[in-house]
């Protein structure tokens, strides 16, 4: 069975965009703004794309599934 590499997914290049966007936006913030909320979304936003590389490194295909309804809930 062949793995799928993570980084050829189009919806881990999307989690990347989205991540860098976020960055963007959210680094012209104020000091307080960037250190409170801005840091958390920014963790979250990097999450998205490291649940997607935690999922296909998973061996079969149930693990796959299993993983990716896992993490459904914390990405919406």
């Amino acid at each position: 069975m062949s793995r799928t590499n993570f980084e050829n997914l189009r919806v881990y290049k999307l989690s990347e965009d989205l991540s860098d966007r976020i960055w963007e936006i959210t680094s012209r913030w104020s000091h307080f703004d960037r250190d409170t909320v801005g840091k958390q979304i920014v963790r979250s936003a990097d999450s998205i794309g490291a649940n997607i590389a935690e999922g296909t490194g998973r061996y079969g295909t149930q693990d796959n599934k299993r993983s990716t309804n896992d993490e459904q809930p914390a990405s919406i």
